[in-house]
């Protein structure tokens, strides 16, 4: 079994669990369930400049414990007063160290939409995404069929979530269904040997239709990086270890989103 299939079979005992605990009703009787959303795509949009959004993540399977001092709180306080246009929030336990408990404690101060990034497989965690304060979803293209892409982005759609669709290789683009999904993330991490290469977002978002937000995805840490990605119309980038192993959050995002706006 490679990794991710183990991560797979680890999220599909983590969704009998939560079958087992709530009804997709008993979501809509949680705190965050009828509260309006902020979007995710007008937050992405609104600038000339590349947007950013800036991950909340403890560890990673390839690289272990991140962030030793980690407290969720004052790191997603920082972001939100230095200025990141979106939060993204690993929830997944067993591979990430993340939790839900952070998306909620985070939804109570947020004042841009949050992203929950996560393995989701199913419509569960999907109402679960709300009733916990995202703004959008992860869905990931490689872990799901074109059908079920479709079915989910619908779901999280119908509960005012939005989708940011992730694909890691162009053999997964004739999945993507461009009249529902039109934020595409390109992650440019291998899924299975979990190398990166900055040219995967590059090739991919030539391939995708001008009216698409384009996230760029992993191994972003530099000025070079961004100016890379500013000559391929790149519209947003996702940096996590970036930040999370920086000894001052606030001064490399606010470096970050200076290179992002085109100031060396």
């Amino acid at each position: 079994m490679n990794f991710l299939n183990e991560i797979l079979a680890a999220k599909k005992t983590e969704i009998s669990k939560l079958k087992g605990r709530y009804t997709l009703s008993s979501f809509k009787d949680m705190k965050f369930f009828e509260n309006n959303t902020i979007s995710l795509k007008e937050a992405l949009d609104k600038s000339t400049a590349i947007s950013v959004i800036a991950e909340i993540k403890k560890a990673s399977p390839s690289k272990g414990i991140i962030k030793q001092d980690f407290n969720h709180i004052e790191i997603a306080s920082t972001y939100f007063k230095t200025g990141a246009d979106a939060v993204s929030i690993l929830t997944d336990v067993n591979f990430f160290k993340g939790s839900i408990e952070y998306l909620k404690d985070i939804a109570t101060i947020k004042n841009v939409p949050l992203l929950r990034k996560d393995f989701i497989l199913d419509e569960y965690q999907i109402f679960e995404t709300k009733a916990f304060g995202a703004d959008a979803a992860l869905l990931i293209c490689e872990i799901l069929s074109k059908n079920q892409i479709a079915e989910l982005t619908h779901a999280a759609n119908e509960i005012d979530l939005e989708v940011l669709l992730e694909l890691h290789s162009e053999n997964q683009l004739g999945k993507i269904n461009y009249d529902i999904n039109k934020i595409i993330g390109v992650n440019n991490r291998d899924l299975y040997d979990f190398s990166v290469d900055l040219s995967t977002s590059i090739n991919i978002s030539k391939q995708l239709p001008d009216f698409v937000t384009v996230v760029a995805e992993s191994g972003i840490e530099n000025n070079k990086d961004i100016k890379t990605l500013r000559k391929h119309n790149i519209d947003a980038i996702l940096v996590g270890e970036y930040l999370m192993r920086s000894a001052n959050i606030e001064e490399t995002l606010n470096q970050l989103t200076q290179w992002c706006r085109g100031e060396d």
